[in-house]
């Protein structure tokens, strides 16, 4: 678990539901139905994980099968447009501000969030999930150091989403209206209040004059899964 773990799983908040037997692995069934890899890992290997949708309604004879949170939305963007979360023009954009999501924003949590995570699996997963050397939770001072290196990557993207607050009210990336960049940052806090409620969330939400803390509740209406 690391850095390709988070970033596959940062992605729209949709409401997906995979309907499966406890005992069934996510990887062989993915690749018994023919879905795609959701990544690939520096050496080339595929990385199989969830979501993925399976749409037989524009031919049931060789059903749509998608993996990536990314190419997931955009493919219900063109399907589903009445309520869009790539407003016109803003596609090129709003992919740059996921990818800074991915791979600078969230890169100081992982210090943190990755013990936290494999902690909250179960056995099984645990051994599944091996824990990379130096990836046990940082004791308590250093933990702080984590925390302080982790709220610099908050105070800038407050300072950023403020130039906003001339066309909004500074909380959502795009203005006045939720998209699928906030979803990216959404999932983010969500992962923190998930493994993190006390330690994380209860000081993440407080950051910034509670701007995270909003952003969270402007989001909530599309997360039926949580």
């Amino acid at each position: 678990m690391g850095p390709e773990y988070m970033a596959d799983k940062v992605g729209p908040v949709l409401d997906l539901s995979l309907k499966l037997p406890l005992t069934t692995d996510i990887e062989s069934t993915l690749i018994s139905i023919g879905a795609p890899p959701s990544s690939y890992r520096s050496d080339g290997r595929p990385v199989y994980t969830l979501p993925v949708i399976v749409d037989p309604t524009q031919n049931r004879a060789t059903p749509t099968i998608l993996s990536n949170p990314n190419n997931i939305a955009e493919y219900l963007e063109a399907l589903y447009p009445a309520r869009p979360v790539f407003p016109e023009g803003s596609r090129a954009l709003q992919t740059l501000f996921v990818h800074y999501i991915q791979e600078v924003f969230a890169k100081p949590l992982l210090t943190i969030m990755v013990p936290l995570s494999h902690q909250h699996l179960p056995p099984r997963s645990q051994s599944h999930f091996s824990r990379p050397t130096g990836q046990s939770l940082p004791p308590g001072p250093e933990r702080e150091r984590a925390w302080a290196l982790v709220k610099e990557q908050f105070d800038f993207l407050a300072s950023v989403l403020d130039k906003n607050t001339g066309d909004g009210d500074g909380v959502c990336a795009m203005g006045h209206h939720v998209s699928y960049a906030d979803f990216a940052l959404c999932s983010v806090l969500i992962w923190i209040e998930s493994m993190a409620a006390h330690d994380g969330w209860s000081r993440v939400r407080e950051w910034n004059g509670g701007r995270w803390r909003r952003l969270r509740d402007r989001c909530k209406e599309f997360m039926d899964v949580f």
